[in-house]
């Protein structure tokens, strides 16, 4: 039944009344609820030390102690902003050098045409292309963190869906659900496990192999989901979700030969990338490689993949300010959710706020601790979808929370990615899921549909590893 034009108008005024504020508001909002709490909760600190086995400063327990008020008032906001950039400054230039190089990477079309070349290989094997594609978009999320990214090769996904029978939405789903099981299980995910860690102390992309179990029960749930409802729709054509969609999109035979192809320098940046990462895990577990390391590995490989795509130095430094430019948001957001910490030390509270929880929490069971964290993540990426935001925001607070309610630190790491990653695929606050419904013209309220029954798959298996994680400690 379709909406009356006074139903439509209503509900137009509903989404506007009820619209999501600039992630950059929300993240100002909390510093001054910050500077709010130096006014309102007792200034206090714990003692800590550095373990010589590990490098982590740690807090000891049991020592906190009160000390001079010290509130932060609303005119050293602005400082506290400035100071917090200033504080994550090698975050937010990692952060910039990894976008320039990701588009040099990416303007050379090696993504598209390995995608394509992938597809037409298996155009007429079935229902195999589900996982082949959810596979191949993983690796760009679990390295590159692609993520908005993806909406750019929905179109490929949608194209090799129709020519088996299926429908826009599972062309979509095989393509930019890969992409987000590879990021939400991030093994060299620098803008989510990279940075958290760096947070907590802990060793770059330390404890892969757990987020490798992830990412196989995430592609594994996520293959069948595909495949069961891909089946349903070419057995009955009107059993699809955007039936009114396909009717309106048939138009005649799709030329797959009009799909890009592989060209011996897409080759090269392949074997150049796959050899690079190899080198990148090497110096981040034999080396004690960290983020100026990891910024001038990245740039040297950009440079080699620029070259190798017979790009002169011009165009190698075009795509690279491009690619900065468009990551200019994430980048920022890491240097004023810093300030939200600035503030909170100013005033001597952070640890208030870690004693508070600590004790409030402190005597629950340990699996109601680990999974109150877990939900609490998955609400906060409803308020700060970035990861980068969010990892700046709370792990200054989650980490010491870790040491005293005895949850290791790389499991903290392990809720706040799947935390941040889950999610995504459900919020309207998404621009991954938006900008690919966007491109596919699936309707939101339709993709839920489809959606919701594996967003409750992919929670559950999250809240699984995450007391996995705390059983072993991970």
């Amino acid at each position: 039944m379709k909406p009356t034009p006074g139903m439509e108008t209503n509900q137009v005024k509903k989404r506007n009344f009820f619209k999501m504020p600039h992630t950059f508001v929300i993240i100002i909002f909390f510093i001054f609820f910050a500077a709010l709490l130096t006014y309102l909760l007792p200034a206090g600190e714990f003692e800590r030390v550095k373990d010589e086995a590990t490098g982590q400063t740690l807090v000891v327990e049991n020592t906190f102690k009160s000390v001079e008020q010290s509130p932060v008032s609303i005119l050293d906001i602005p400082l506290a902003i400035v100071h917090g950039l200033v504080g994550a400054a090698d975050v937010v230039f990692f952060i910039f050098i990894i976008g320039g190089v990701f588009q040099i990477i990416n303007s050379t079309g090696t993504i598209e045409a390995v995608a394509a070349r992938v597809g037409k290989a298996f155009v007429n094997k079935g229902l195999i292309i589900i996982p082949i594609f959810l596979i191949l978009f993983s690796v760009g999320g679990f390295t590159m963190g692609m993520s908005a990214e993806v909406m750019a090769f929905v179109p490929i996904g949608i194209v090799i869906a129709r020519s088996l029978g299926y429908d826009a939405i599972t062309g979509t789903a095989m393509v930019m659900l890969g992409a987000a099981s590879g990021f939400t299980a991030g093994l060299l995910n620098p803008f989510n496990v990279g940075i958290a860690q760096a947070i907590a102390e802990l060793p770059m992309f330390s404890g892969m192999w757990l987020r490798a179990i992830l990412l196989v029960a995430l592609l594994f749930s996520t293959s069948l989901y595909i495949i069961r409802y891909a089946k349903k729709v070419k057995k009955d054509p009107t059993a699809s979700l955007v039936y009114d969609l396909e009717i309106e999109e048939n138009r005649g035979e799709i030329d797959l030969s009009a799909l890009p192809s592989v060209k011996v320098t897409h080759i090269l940046t392949i074997l150049s990338v796959i050899a690079g990462f190899g080198v990148l895990i090497w110096g981040v577990s034999s080396q004690g490689w960290w983020m100026e390391e990891l910024a001038a590995f990245f740039l040297s490989l950009g440079i080699i993949v620029g070259f190798l795509s017979k790009y002169g130095p011009s165009k190698i430094a075009g795509e690279f300010v491009k690619g900065a430019s468009a990551i200019t948001f994430g980048a920022f957001i890491v240097g004023i959710a810093k300030g939200v910490v600035v503030v909170l030390e100013q005033g001597y509270v952070i640890d208030s706020v870690v004693n508070g929880l600590a004790s409030t929490i402190g005597q629950l069971p340990a699996s109601v601790q680990v999974l109150g964290m877990y939900t609490f993540q998955n609400i906060l990426n409803i308020f700060i979808t970035s990861g980068t935001g969010q990892a700046a925001t709370t792990m200054p607070v989650l980490v010491p929370l870790s040491d005293l309610i005895n949850i290791t630190r790389q499991t903290t790491v392990l809720i706040f990615q799947l935390g941040d990653g889950l999610s995504n695929i459900m919020l309207p606050t998404s621009a991954m899921l938006m900008g690919s419904l966007a491109v596919s013209k699936i309707k939101y309220n339709r993709w839920i549909r489809f959606m919701w029954p594996l967003f409750l798959i992919w929670f559950s298996i999250g809240a699984v590893f995450v007391l996995i994680a705390h059983g072993i400690s991970y």
